[in-house]
């Protein structure tokens, strides 16, 4: 699985306070975990434990982000619509 590391990913966690985080990485196990750890952003590290419930991979951090910056400003509806074809692989 080493080849995933080349890929870049979106990500929707679910906070303990019901709302909804995103974010990207290019390792997503290893983020959650330093989310949960605190380690992670302002915002997820005083809404913890939270769950990994939506990921889609993309070919590189450009195409993440843009994704990221298109996904952040959505109401929290239809985040959780988007995270209801878990898990999606974005076309490279």
């Amino acid at each position: 699985m080493s080849d995933d590391k080349n890929f870049w990913y979106l990500y929707l966690l679910r906070c303990a306070d019901g709302s909804i985080y995103t974010g990207i990485s290019n390792d997503v196990e290893v983020r959650v975990r330093e989310h949960n750890q605190g380690k992670g952003a302002k915002y997820t590290a005083q809404r913890r434990p939270v769950f990994l419930i939506y990921q889609e991979r993309h070919p590189d951090l450009s195409s993440a982000r843009r994704r990221e910056e298109q996904i952040k400003p959505w109401r929290r509806e239809k985040k959780e619509n988007l995270a209801l074809g878990f898990p999606r692989q974005c076309s490279e």
